[in-house]
C-alpha cells in the first residue's frame, strides 16, 4: 500500500527515535502497518545522527531523553546536515521550555506521547510536507514565542544586507496565511487552489527568502507585522 499526503505519492520514509525499546518498535511497526516506510530506527542520540544521514528519512520521530546526546542536539544536527528533513517530536513532556527548545533547534512539530496512533499517523503526513504539527495547547504557545522573539533586535548583519527579495502578491499572501498558523490544507482552501501549488509557493518563497524552513519563514513573516494584516 502506498502512503499518500497531498499530491505525493510516494511511500513517506520514517525514522524512529527512542531509547524505550518497546515503545520504539511498537511506533515503527504501527507506522510501518499503516503504510509508511519505516527506514531506520536508533536507540540514542548518537546512533540517531549517523543513522539519519545513511537513511535520509524524510521524517525523523524524535524522542528528546536521549542517552549519549540529547534529542535537540540530535535535531541540530540533523537538520543543519539535511534541511529538507522534518522533524517531529514524540515526547512525554508537555513543558513549555521543552517544546521551545525543540522548535528553535528546527522541529517542525511536537506531539505528546499521549497521541493516537491516528494522530501519530496524521501527524507524520502533515509533517512531511512541512505543515507544523502540535498538540493541542501547544501551537499558540509556540506563535506567542516567535511573536516574542520577533520583537527583539536581531544580530547585526555581518555585511551589507541587501535589498529584501521581492515576492509576488500570492507569495505573499501564502506567507501572511503561514505566519498565522494556517496548514497547507487550509490555506489551499481558503485561496482555492491546489495544496500542490500552496506547496510550491512556499518552496519559491523560501527560495527568494534564503531561508531553510516553515519556522524561518514565520518568523520573518511575523518580524515584517504579516501575521497581524
Amino acid at each position: 500500500m502506498t502512503e499518500t499526503s497531498g499530491d505525493r505519492q510516494d511511500p513517506i520514509k520514517v525514522m524512529v527515535v527512542d531509547d524505550h525499546p518497546m515503545w520504539r518498535d511498537a511506533v515503527a511497526r504501527d507506522l510501518a502497518e499503516s503504510g509508511f516506510e519505516v527506514v531506520a530506527t536508533a536507540g540514542d542520540g548518537d546512533q540517531a545522527v549517523r543513522r539519519a544521514k545513511a537513511a535520509a528519512p524524510d521524517v525523523l520521530v524524535l524522542d528528546l531523553n536521549l542517552p549519549a546526546k540529547p534529542g535537540v542536539q540530535v535535531c541540530k544536527e540533523v537538520v543543519a546536515a539535511n534541511p529538507a528533513l522534518r522533524v517531529l517530536v514524540l515526547s512525554a513532556s508537555g513543558e513549555h521550555a521543552d517544546v521551545l527548545e525543540a522548535v528553535k533547534s528546527g522541529a517542525t512539530g511536537y506531539l505528546l506521547k499521549s497521541a493516537s496512533t491516528g494522530e501519530l499517523q496524521d501527524a507524520v503526513r502533515r509533517t512531511a510536507v512541512g505543515d507544523p504539527v502540535f498538540t493541542p495547547g501547544l501551537a499558540g504557545l509556540v506563535l506567542g514565542e516567535y511573536r516574542r522573539l520577533a520583537s527583539e533586535p536581531g544580530p547585526a548583519p555581518d555585511t551589507d544586507e541587501p535589498k529584501a527579495p521581492r515576492l509576488t502578491d500570492r507569495e505573499t499572501e501564502v506567507l501572511r496565511l503561514v505566519a498565522k498558523g494556517l496548514s497547507y490544507k487550509q490555506i489551499a482552501e481558503r485561496l482555492v487552489i491546489s495544496h500542490r501549488t500552496v506547496q510550491n509557493h512556499v518552496q519559491n518563497t523560501l527560495g527568494k527568502l534564503q531561508l531553510h524552513n516553515r519556522v524561518e519563514l514565520v518568523r520573518y513573516a511575523i518580524e515584517r507585522g504579516l501575521d497581524d494584516e
